[in-house]
């Protein structure tokens, strides 16, 4: 074999990272690090100040890996199909065990849970309805978005009462202002989206046949 086709096989290899890698890892870690999560959130019906305090320390452990997982699979090149299907569902499935965990405990109100949530299945399902004209991209505020549900919740796990509280609770209200008006700019994002492709799969069409009329 001569070298440059040895080069276009490395090349090639490269550019194709193995599913088992670190990135991926630490998403399955997450994930399994959910019902951690809520096992020592529930004990003693959440009245455990210790176990409140380890259920918090759980899920700041989780949400710290979605941040390094993600910088580790671009930084390596370690992006793979598996790792972008598992990591939003990592990411959905602690956000919602947390919400309606504190739900169920009375520690956080339904309607918020039910906000959040709604938003959140929503955007998935708007995603795979215009997967076929593209792919919406993450935006600054649903970054934002993230990152304040991510401390808004877990100070709610927290056993905070009083001035603490109050704290949390602007942070939750800014997660659901941030929850709803993200939620809103993605609807339109899909809708352009997705009138921008029949538009092009439109003039596709008419090319072809013009250049069929031509023959």
């Amino acid at each position: 074999m001569t070298e440059p086709a040895r080069r276009a096989i490395g090349d090639h290899s490269a550019a194709v990272p193995p599913v088992v890698n670190v990135a991926n890892a630490l998403t399955m870690f997450r994930i399994l690090l959910v019902p951690v999560f809520v096992v020592a959130l529930f004990v003693d019906d959440g009245e455990s100040t210790l176990w409140r305090v380890v259920a918090f320390g759980i899920f700041v452990v989780a949400a710290v890996t979605d941040q390094i997982d993600g910088r580790i699979a671009r930084e390596r090149n370690l992006v793979t199909d598996f790792g972008k299907m598992a990591d939003p569902i990592a990411d959905k499935a602690l956000i919602g065990a947390a919400l309606l965990g504190l739900s169920v405990l009375d520690l956080l109100p339904w309607w918020v849970t039910a906000v959040i949530l709604v938003r959140e299945i929503g955007v998935t399902i708007l995603r795979f309805w215009v997967i076929r004209h593209g792919v919406i991209p993450a935006s600054r505020g649903g970054k934002l978005k993230t990152l304040l549900q991510s401390v808004a919740i877990g100070l709610f796990v927290l056993p905070f009462t009083g001035a603490l509280l109050v704290v949390a609770w602007v942070f939750m209200a800014a997660a659901v202002v941030a929850t709803v008006v993200t939620g809103a700019d993605y609807v339109w994002q899909a809708i352009r989206l997705r009138r921008e492709g029949r538009a092009a799969q439109a003039a596709a069409r008419d090319a072809m046949a013009r250049a069929d009329e031509a023959q």
